[in-house]
């Protein structure tokens, strides 16, 4: 696999600073740490602070959700992996407002030990109170009844749509916390693989697959999913990916969902539309209304090829939160 790098130890300090040349009048870097980035406008005092973060590799994920309507702040870590307490603590220390911060991140051990000790040095050697919502969207990863044993994958952005619009709103930390909670329990998602990434620092591809296979419930780090298998059409990948989810949250005639068809970082909108296309004839045959739609690359995982279907059950409280206008780099909503 043949990338545009130039030493592969420094892919990471070298895509921030890149990153934050191009969208100055978005985004800063922290003099005290180059792997914590803040919005660069200004945001009102008392509002309570949205902090995402996670591994590099993943973008626009997370950098890119960094503005108004989502996150305040992102705390950036090596290639899949997460970032250290400090930038996070850092971040925390910026964004502050009197309200408290958020932390939103995905259920990965390195996260969860991170952000946690992050919280734990916020809460004793800065006075400020830290609430956090974890991500556990993959169907694919654990039993229904071992829901918080499951990995976050492309279901985190609405998850960041529903606590940095609850935010705007004036919501307390309790009930940012709550909302993302919400939304993260009425949040599903399945994914695919079809080709691995290849890592900058080893040139050794994340995982083996044959030319003419695919993998179903892959993990957006290549961690083994449910079954490997012959290539099949789009539509019969639609139908079991979205059969997985409706099998695990309680979906029915009358309701009302957001839909991402994240592709995974190689995988054409071509392909992403057609797979779209299916899912939204299922829905519709069920009597589901699909109230928004979201198809790109969202969260990815460098040039990894397949994609990913999410499904959010919206209420009239999540519905208000999807609907939140949004002005990040890289991801508008008016």
């Amino acid at each position: 696999m043949k990338k545009l790098v130039n030493n592969p130890v420094n892919v990471v300090e070298e895509m921030v600073e890149g990153y934050v040349r191009a969208h100055p009048d978005y985004i800063r870097q922290l003099p005290s740490n180059d792997r914590a980035l803040v919005t660069a406008r200004e945001t009102k005092e008392g509002k309570v602070g949205i902090l995402i973060g996670g591994g590099s590799g993943h973008e626009p994920a997370f950098m890119g959700y960094v503005g108004e309507g989502l996150a305040d702040g992102v705390a950036v870590g090596n290639i899949f992996a997460s970032p250290s307490p400090d930038p996070i603590l850092e971040v925390t220390k910026a964004i502050d407002k009197g309200a408290g911060v958020v932390y939103l991140y995905g259920n990965y051990a390195g996260d969860v030990m991170n952000f946690g000790m992050a919280a734990e040095m916020a809460d004793l050697e800065e006075d400020i109170e830290v609430g956090m919502a974890l991500a556990t969207d993959d169907v694919a990863s654990a039993p229904k009844a071992e829901k918080d044993k499951r990995r976050g994958i492309a279901g985190e952005l609405f998850i960041y749509k529903a606590a940095g619009a609850a935010a705007d709103f004036g919501y307390n930390l309790e009930d940012v916390v709550r909302v993302a909670n919400k939304a993260n329990d009425h949040i599903r998602s399945m994914g695919v693989g079809t080709s691995p990434c290849y890592l900058p620092q080893t040139g050794e591809p994340s995982f083996e697959i044959g030319e003419d296979e695919m993998e179903i419930g892959l993990g957006h780090h290549g961690e083994p999913g449910l079954e490997k298998g012959p290539l099949e059409t789009a539509d019969r990948i639609a139908d079991r990916l979205v059969h997985d989810i409706l099998a695990d949250i309680e979906i029915v005639k009358g309701d009302e969902v957001a839909v991402l068809v994240n592709g995974l970082g190689s995988t054409p909108k071509m392909d992403l539309y057609i797979v779209y296309r299916r899912v939204e004839q299922i829905l519709s045959e069920r009597g589901v209304k699909i109230y928004r739609s979201y198809v790109g690359d969202y969260i990815t995982s460098l040039e990894m090829g397949g994609c990913s279907v999410t499904l959010m059950k919206l209420d009239e409280e999540l519905t208000d939160m999807i609907d939140h206008p949004v002005d990040c780099p890289m991801f508008v909503q008016k």
